[in-house]
């Protein structure tokens, strides 16, 4: 399958909403932790098959703001998986050449996941194989409504004019500032919804749903959405006719 995948029109960018640990716990008689335990090896798996056919950036939404009104026993054990795995995994990724990145309101992270991803962060930060963009404690609304007040402030200290303010602008004070904008996201579970995940960078993201539950999902499953994108047309306001001819 990998074969079959064109070099040439493969996705800089690749975001996936990982959906269906709970789910798929419940189906193995299981609690919800041990779902997102299993889920680990899927985002092994994932960022194995997107180095191998040459994706840059690889973005997972681990964790939005809405999560934290699950039950706290759920969270606490979300806050130590994480660290755990961070510490487990991060020579593996510096030796894989991963530079991990994250974007969210991570001040609001228990302070050892803090120290955990920062450690892993600095580790990691001169590779240039692929970089795995973790989203934690993120809203695309909150991002939205954090780079607002940013501005706001800018246009106050007169760093900035509001004649100044375009699209190029705006992207700049987003969490994603310096990533391409996907072209591509993946969601599992068989859920058709956005879920407030990068509302301003998904505009002319293509989407691919699939109803493989997270921990389900392995390298062939990701191969099967490249496979996917390769196959549409994407114009951005042309016409088809437009395209042949370029």
């Amino acid at each position: 399958m990998l074969n079959t995948i064109k070099k040439h029109n493969v996705p800089q960018h690749v975001a996936i909403i990982m959906d269906g640990n709970g789910r798929w716990a419940k189906q193995q008689g299981e609690i919800r932790t041990f779902g997102h335990v299993s889920g680990v090896e899927s985002v092994r798996e994932a960022l194995k098959a997107a180095t191998e056919v040459g994706v840059k950036y690889l973005t997972l939404y681990a964790f939005s703001s809405e999560n934290w009104s699950r039950p706290k026993e759920e969270i606490d054990a979300l806050m130590n998986l994480l660290v755990s795995t961070i510490a487990s995994e991060k020579e593996s990724l510096h030796e894989n050449g991963v530079k991990l990145k994250v974007i969210g309101d991570v001040e609001n992270l228990p302070e050892h996941c803090q120290v955990s991803l920062q450690e892993a962060k600095d580790f990691t930060q001169n590779n240039t194989a692929i970089t795995l963009v973790l989203a934690l404690s993120y809203s695309s609304r909150w991002e939205i409504t954090n780079a607002m007040k940013h501005i706001a402030q800018d246009l106050e200290k007169g760093k900035i004019t509001s004649s100044e303010i375009n699209q190029d602008i705006l992207s700049s004070y987003m969490e994603t500032c310096g990533i391409p904008d996907p072209e591509l996201l993946i969601r599992t579970s068989g859920e058709s919804r956005i879920s407030n995940f990068l509302l301003w960078q998904l505009a002319y993201t293509e989407l691919y749903f699939t109803d493989v539950l997270w921990p389900d999902f392995k390298k062939e499953d990701f191969y099967n959405a490249i496979i996917d994108f390769q196959s549409r047309e994407r114009r951005f306001g042309k016409i088809s006719e437009q395209l042949t001819n370029e």
